[in-house]
């Protein structure tokens, strides 16, 4: 699915997402990764949604967001949120939800300025 374009100083914005990958900058990636506005990390998480540990997330946190948008895949799924703990320990927001709304809302959400990080588990 190809997203709309819209002028934003918000960072890389993600510009398209199809099952196991997104396109961002006119670059694809494949697997999992997180996105901030000055980050691309490919190397953030688990390969699998099963995989996830409090590691992930305390690793997400590091990087200061006001809320994390959560890609779980082809579907909408909630880890424990034992593994979530230290983001709402910190005051950090978490949205979950499947991975292609993720995108569609890390877009919205950086538009509008906030300091957001997409963590995007591939649904391939």
């Amino acid at each position: 699915m190809k997203f709309s374009e819209f002028e934003t100083d918000a960072g890389p914005l993600i510009e398209a997402h199809e099952p196991g990958q997104v396109r961002i900058q006119g670059q694809h990636y494949s697997g999992t990764l997180a996105l901030t506005a000055g980050r691309i990390l490919t190397d953030w998480g688990p390969a699998q949604f099963e995989q996830l540990e409090a590691a992930h997330f305390e690793a997400i946190a590091a990087l200061a967001p006001q809320v994390v948008v959560l890609g779980t895949g082809a579907r909408q799924r909630f880890p424990d949120p034992a593994l979530y703990a230290c983001l709402l320990a910190q005051g950090i927001g978490i949205e979950i939800m499947d991975t292609g709304a993720a995108c569609r809302t890390y877009n919205i959400l950086a538009g509008e300025g906030r300091r957001v990080v997409a963590a995007l588990i591939s649904d391939a």
